[in-house]
């Protein structure tokens, strides 16, 4: 398994002189003349830099507007066809899935690029359609990441279920969908865990197995598809209403990839 997390994170300051060129220049360090000092003060002050994630926010504003187009038919990554994408849930004050999941995201882009990752979101905003699953999941390898996490809010009609809960590829296609994948999971079910947010019953360690998700199907980077809650029950949708409630979803995931990067140093 490709591991440029434990390349970049401990190689020599000199060598990751020319890493920190690539980052946005409103968060570069001051220049100096002595690279070394520049190289160590910006390890300091931004640990993840040299790592590389990909944010998949769940489904799109535009979705529901263009039936036909995301009905289209793309593969599944395990010899069949689904649907190209869905208009994702709503909470029960209307609320969408996909705003939810795209605020969420940048606010993790934001905080994670801060701290000197690279960091890809396969969708840039909340207006358009797609892109179809299929590409989502080939989006981490496209784009040569460590890892990725694609976020979404499940929809159950049961107004009492809830919770988070994780899923990932199975059976494997792929090394990176086996330990790599699982090992992500767990990860981030215990931050958000950790940050206050309840965990679904529906599994009893709330990591589940599917076959039939081609985002995961076709990673071939650690990748986990994240429920981070249910939004028919109307006390978890009222904590994704909020900005305060989306922000402390992207802190508890940003110390989940805080812990798989000091994992896999």
């Amino acid at each position: 398994m490709r591991s440029s997390v434990r390349r970049l994170l401990g190689v020599p300051a000199l060598a990751l002189a020319g890493l920190l060129m690539v980052a946005p220049a409103a968060s570069a360090a001051p220049e100096q003349e002595d690279d070394v000092k520049q190289v160590g003060a910006g390890i300091g002050a931004r640990p993840l830099v040299g790592l590389r994630i990909a944010i998949d926010p769940g489904h799109n504003g535009g979705n529901g507007q263009n039936p036909e187009e995301i009905n289209e038919r793309v593969p599944d990554g395990r010899g069949g066809e689904k649907a190209c994408n869905t208009a994702g849930t709503t909470s029960a004050t209307g609320y969408p899935e996909h705003a939810f999941t795209f605020d969420v995201s940048t606010r993790l882009a934001e905080q994670l690029r801060d701290q000197g990752a690279v960091v890809f979101l396969t969708r840039e905003d909340d207006e358009g359609v797609g892109p179809c699953v299929d590409r989502r999941g080939t989006f981490a390898e496209d784009h040569d990441v460590d890892l990725m996490l694609s976020l979404h809010a499940n929809g159950s009609t049961d107004r009492e279920q809830q919770g988070f809960f994780a899923i990932v590829a199975e059976p494997p296609l792929s090394d990176s969908q086996q330990e790599p994948s699982q090992d992500l999971a767990t990860v981030m079910i215990e931050a958000l865990g950790t940050a206050g947010f309840a965990q679904s019953d529906l599994d009893e360690d709330a990591v589940l197995e599917r076959d039939d998700l081609a985002t995961l199907n076709f990673a071939r980077r650690p990748t986990v598809l994240l429920e981070l809650g249910e939004m028919r029950n109307p006390e978890e949708a009222a904590v994704m209403e909020t900005e305060e409630g989306r922000q402390r979803y992207a802190d508890a995931l940003l110390d989940g990839v805080h812990t798989w990067v000091d994992e896999n140093r």
